[in-house]
């Protein structure tokens, strides 16, 4: 075979080989095209790091895929201390629900009007043996969270209380108790009652958070079983389903994410026809992105945070741990980028 035919050849392949390459890698659904104007117009990522966790930091992104730090990878606000999780009321306002650790007695909630500047708001210190069919808590309040219900004209705020302590032998077993508490109020300043259990299922749940979508809503959760053959779905994120905000909800489908996966994030697209499932493999590891086009699924996991950009669909900064992902304006992503600067990378 003369030497320009195989060159030829060689070429021909490489390209081939290139082509296919990226047709097997097709970019994730629900990005704009042209000058289509967004329907979600950028996100903010409030977080805490690996080397600095239950601290405040942010990311930001304009496609819901690809984020990067603002403040040059320091903290935004130095009081704050939790599991961040970002809730906007019905005055425009932000609210951030957080605690100073499990062993803490009271919910700390923060206000502010623009994201830059917040402002203490109220603390919250639930009665956890006063909670229905649960007065065997324990003191320990983690991961609180804020959804704002418009037609209820309430705020409702979840955290995970566990009923167990764990033991050598058997330290899974402090997780396994964890239920999901809630408390209802129409200004996150004065709450109605006791805490009550969100689901009525007896199954270790933390991390939940609930959104509506058309009639129904959705409680977006993590399975604290740990996983067996005999309970594949352990330690997943999962989603239950109900007509009501306080439920009954449905059991969980099945599991969205691989196991041992936690702190899970949810974003509609840039053209709101998609959603952008976003979970962390603990402890620090890396994220993952699942993705649909309706919360009942099916859902698949796309390709991303390896740091190998011809794999990577979705990128998020070294070493971020668990918070919230929440849209915002275009004008609020400029003020943000504006006041903390984007990180600039090496």
């Amino acid at each position: 075979m003369k030497k320009n035919t195989i060159k030829q050849l060689f070429f021909l392949a490489t390209i081939l080989v290139g082509f296919f390459a990226k047709a097997q890698q097709p970019d994730p659904p629900g990005q704009v095209k042209g000058n289509e104007k967004p329907k979600n117009e950028a996100y903010l990522f409030a977080h805490m790091t690996h080397n600095d966790y239950g601290r405040l930091y942010y990311s930001v992104s304009l496609d819901g895929l690809h984020w990067e730090n603002l403040n040059n990878g320091k903290r935004v606000f130095e009081e704050y201390k939790g599991h961040p999780d970002i809730c906007k009321g019905p005055d425009g306002k932000y609210y951030i629900a957080g605690n100073t650790g499990d062993d803490a007695k009271s919910i700390n909630i923060w206000v502010s009007d623009d994201l830059i500047t917040w402002k203490k708001h109220s603390d919250y210190t639930p009665d956890l043996k006063s909670t229905p069919d649960y007065s065997n808590a324990l003191q320990r309040i983690g991961a609180p969270k804020l959804y704002y219900d418009e037609p209820s004209q309430k705020f409702i705020m979840t955290w995970h209380t566990p009923h167990l302590e764990g033991t050598k032998e058997d330290g899974e077993r402090y997780w396994a108790s964890q239920r999901t508490l809630y408390v209802l109020s129409k200004d996150l300043k004065t709450f109605e009652g006791t805490p009550n259990r969100l689901f009525d299922w007896d199954m270790g749940t933390i991390d939940v958070f609930i959104r509506k979508v058309g009639d129904s809503y959705y409680a977006v959760i993590k399975d604290e079983t740990y996983p067996t053959l005999y309970w594949t779905t352990g330690k997943t994120i999962r989603i239950a389903k109900s007509k009501n905000l306080l439920g009954p909800y449905s059991l969980p489908q099945q599991s969205i994410s691989p196991n041992f996966r936690e702190a899970p994030m949810l974003i509609p697209s840039p053209d709101d026809k998609i959603w952008y499932m976003y979970y962390e493999q603990y402890p620090g590891v890396s994220y993952g992105l699942s993705i649909a086009d309706n919360l009942n699924g099916p859902w698949y996991q796309a390709s991303g945070y390896t740091f190998f950009s011809d794999w990577d669909k979705y990128s998020l900064p070294e070493k971020v741990r668990h918070g919230c992902m929440i849209t915002i304006s275009k004008k609020e992503y400029d003020s943000l980028v504006k006041k903390f600067d984007l990180t600039k990378k090496l």
